[in-house]
């Protein structure tokens, strides 16, 4: 089942949740659909479109800026598959400042490497090993969350992501 972008009551993206519960949201009538993915969902009483983006009818007051959070699947997707040391598809993820080195798991300190890479560097810093890394591990700007809650974005939620960041 396919996924739905929730928007508040003033338009900015708070969430991704399934197409079965932004339904349930339309049905109990706490949202609106705002588009659908061209096809329906029956009942025995009822058909209504499938959504792919949904409005609540109510404003959900956000208290913080949310941030990505950090998964093996959103450190690859922020490292675009590559291996931060030699640029070969990267198959596993490093701790730039090893974990049994003090080294924290957080974006700034975990980048994907290839299995050569992440073997040879093994509990040493990149400088101990003699590898450099291509780029500085950073953590993702504020709405990047989203890109990594689905795998593609539908056309659908681009013009509302637009908007927001």
């Amino acid at each position: 089942m396919r996924s739905a972008l929730v928007l508040n009551a003033t338009y900015e993206p708070l969430s991704v949740v399934s197409a079965r519960r932004a339904i349930c949201l339309v049905l109990c009538d706490k949202a609106e659909v705002i588009a659908d993915d061209g096809t329906v969902v029956h009942s025995e009483r009822l058909t209504l479109a499938s959504p792919i983006v949904i409005r609540l009818r109510y404003v959900v007051k956000v208290p913080y800026h949310r941030n990505a959070t950090m998964s093996r699947r959103a450190v690859f997707a922020r490292d675009h598959h590559r291996c931060g040391y030699c640029g070969g598809t990267a198959d596993s993820i490093d701790h730039v400042m090893p974990r049994s080195r003090g080294g924290k798991n957080i974006w700034e300190n975990v980048i994907a490497a290839c299995r050569g890479c992440n073997l040879r560097k093994r509990d040493r810093t990149p400088e101990e090993a003699g590898m450099q890394l291509s780029s500085i591990p950073r953590a993702p700007r504020e709405m990047s969350w989203i890109m990594y809650a689905v795998p593609r974005i539908p056309e659908q939620w681009k013009p509302y992501l637009a908007e927001a960041s």
